[in-house]
């Protein structure tokens, strides 16, 4: 539902150097420095503020950019537009990569594609790990069996990458469900169009499941951008190895708790932060006094491991493992101890040693799924019986959360109740829907520690969101700082919803710049399918009739003809027929460009809230595509950027009969 926005440069040879979505970051570092300064940019402004650029800033000494610039330029005082910066950002990395020689330890340096200059290292131990987890997991899938085993010492795994297909297959693996397969292009031979589909696919799913995805488009998959991808699998498997470590999935995870309350706080923390509160757990069971809280250098002397090995798995266990002294030697040791019990290894005794977070946490989150040591006791197990278990606000929770994480906030957010209490992400979401609507100078940036400043932040929330026309009766930021869920829902609804309706007005070619409203998006939806000759009308967002799936699929097949298969289309009759119905829906809303997170359940309840998301997505998506596009399948990349907003929208809820409503708190 967000909008891909170009940046333009006039040089071709500059345009050859990036790719739009390093175009897009570069833009904003520049546009940054300007303000900063006041407007204006001069190249001996450059040597202090480039040092911010990653590469550049790691590799290349204050005293070293300056000397650059003195000797590449006669007048530092010139000012600098968007493509002098793009020379001297390519200049100064060129220079930055000659420094740093010949790459880091354990990694393998590259350019990214032949025509661009920009450094990036993988590891190679990671991609190792990676692949072995995919050669086990998906060696039986019957399309890509024929590719597997991948060979790790080999770039298999990003050419095998470029279809779209792994990727769509691991995302389900992490989260079965997630993609409807009948929405795969999984021909032995794509053309463009069809494996754009899938990466676009990939990537819109990839941000359902809670992976950041900000600055990753389909051109860098198909380019083979070894970073990238190795990045996003990397988080994808994060996502399946960590998807136990919740009460829902291991309620036995209540003995690391006292009381109830306790239990609320356990069920508020990060997947990470369950994890080690677990390995603690039972490295205090085994007599080990010091506490581990990362997954790198508190584990690379293996100690830690010698004891939570010994503990959780006894009969396996080498009595020499203790005693030797060398850390190699007894990470070593205690890879056999995992051997011994049947847990893949994930990395190598040598990642061990050198603290490689993200392998020790795939190793230790291996071991909880394998063996973590709990026990099933009923009476702690009642802890739970007493919290209230309410699905609709746990799946709101979710949509609203990975809404949030995809927009590429500074804060990544676990737990919406309790991550959005300083106000911050709020405040942060706030200025990417409506840019330059937060006023920062009152504002207080994490880590707060006295309580009032917490207040202020979601003072401003609130007060912004009566700017923004919210329906916010008796709402105070003190019930944000308190965690209230049905208040929290209820803004972050409003404040969803108003970032569709900017999105849709944005399209001034379309809306002139009116106000776009429920009703508009109710009459769009009703007559695209009518005049394609479609059998079916949408009454409201919350009609029941919906719950087949057959008017989305018709919609769909309205604005893209070739985008439903209609021989996989059921009669939406069943539970089972509706639900299947519904993953195809969401799965080619996706694959044509729609960034949504609803789920199966929404479609067939005719959940209102998410049934207006997906209808608006589809439009913004349909509207944004020139005529030509849409008949030959164009599929969008970017979906997950913001278009700037001008103006405030005003809402109508007419259509959805009484969405308003549900969002008034008395």
């Amino acid at each position: 539902m967000a909008g891909y926005v170009g940046v333009f440069v006039s040089d071709p040879w500059l345009q050859n150097q990036f790719t739009q979505v390093e175009l897009r970051s570069l833009k904003s570092h520049f546009t940054t420095m300007r303000r900063e300064n006041s407007g204006g940019l001069k190249l001996a402004d450059l040597q202090a503020k480039m040092s911010r650029i990653k590469h550049i800033g790691e590799n290349l000494t204050e005293q070293e950019r300056s000397s650059f610039l003195q000797d590449s330029y006669q007048n530092l005082e010139d000012e600098v537009d968007f493509e002098l910066f793009l020379r001297v950002y390519l200049k100064l990395l060129a220079l930055a990569t000659e420094r740093r020689g010949s790459g880091a330890k354990n990694a393998s340096a590259f350019v990214k594609s032949p025509t661009s200059t920009l450094l990036h290292t993988i590891s190679e131990s990671e991609k190792a790990s990676y692949v072995e987890h995919i050669n086990n997991y998906l060696a039986e899938d019957k399309f890509l069996k024929k590719y597997l085993p991948l060979d790790p010492s080999t770039n298999d795994l990003f050419e095998i990458a470029k279809d779209g297909v792994l990727i769509c297959k691991l995302i389900n693996v992490a989260v079965p469900g997630t993609i409807d397969e009948r929405a795969i292009n999984t021909k032995r031979e794509l053309n463009p169009w069809e494996r754009n589909e899938n990466h676009t696919l990939c990537l819109n799913s990839a941000k359902a499941i809670g992976c950041t995805v900000v600055n990753i488009g389909t051109q860098d998959f198909i380019e083979g951008r070894r970073h990238l991808v190795l990045g996003l699998i990397s988080q994808i498997i994060k996502i399946q190895l960590l998807a136990d470590l919740n009460l829902k999935k291991t309620p036995q995870l209540v003995e690391l708790v006292d009381d109830s309350k306790d239990v609320e706080e356990l069920m508020s923390l990060a997947p990470e932060k369950i994890l080690l509160r677990w390995m603690n757990f039972q490295l205090k069971k085994a007599g080990y006094t010091k506490t581990v809280t990362n997954f790198s250098s508190d584990v690379k002397d293996a100690e830690a491991y010698a004891h939570l090995l010994n503990v959780l798995a006894p009969e396996h266990s080498n009595p020499s493992t203790l005693k030797v002294k060398d850390p190699l030697e007894k990470a070593k040791l205690i890879l056999e101890h995992a051997d011994r019990m049947g847990c893949k290894r994930y990395l190598t005794a040598k990642d061990i040693v050198e603290g490689s977070p993200n392998l020790n946490l795939a190793f230790v989150a291996h071991i909880f799924q394998h063996r973590n040591g709990l026990s099933t006791q009923t009476k702690q197990i009642s802890f739970l019986e007493t919290l209230p278990d309410d699905t609709q606000i746990s799946r709101e929770e979710r949509s609203f959360r990975f809404w949030i994480n995809s927009l590429g906030n500074s804060t990544y957010i676990n737990n919406i109740f309790e991550d959005v209490r300083n106000g911050w992400v709020l405040l942060e979401t706030l200025d990417k829907v409506s840019p330059g609507i937060v006023n920062w100078k009152i504002a207080t940036k994490p880590p707060i520690k006295m309580p009032f400043r917490k207040v202020e932040n979601c003072n401003q929330v609130v007060k912004i969101g009566k700017q923004l026309k919210f329906s916010l009766v008796n709402i105070a930021g003190n019930d944000i700082v308190q965690g209230n869920k049905k208040l929290i829902l209820a803004y972050l609804w409003q404040l969803m919803r108003f970032n569709i309706l900017q999105l849709l007005k944005n399209l001034r070619y379309h809306s002139h710049g009116k106000e776009i409203v429920d009703a508009d998006i109710l009459e769009w939806a009703n007559t695209k399918v009518r005049h394609s000759g479609g059998q079916t009308r949408m009454a409201s967002f919350k009609d029941k009739s919906l719950s087949d799936g057959i008017f989305f699929l018709e919609l769909l097949s309205a604005v893209l003809p070739r985008s439903v298969n209609w021989s996989l289309v059921t009669k939406g009759e069943s539970d089972e027929e509706k639900k299947m119905n519904a993953t195809y829906i969401i799965s080619i809303a996706r694959k044509l460009g729609c960034s949504i997170f609803l789920l199966p359940e929404d479609i067939i309840e005719a959940n209102q809230k998410m049934i207006l998301t997906l209808t608006a997505s589809i439009m913004y998506w349909t509207l944004k595509q020139p005529l030509e596009e849409r008949s030959c399948g164009s599929s969008d990349s970017e979906s997950g950027s913001i278009l700037d907003t001008t103006s405030i929208s005003t809402t109508d809820d007419t259509a959805s009969e009484s969405s308003i409503d549900d969002n008034n708190i008395n």
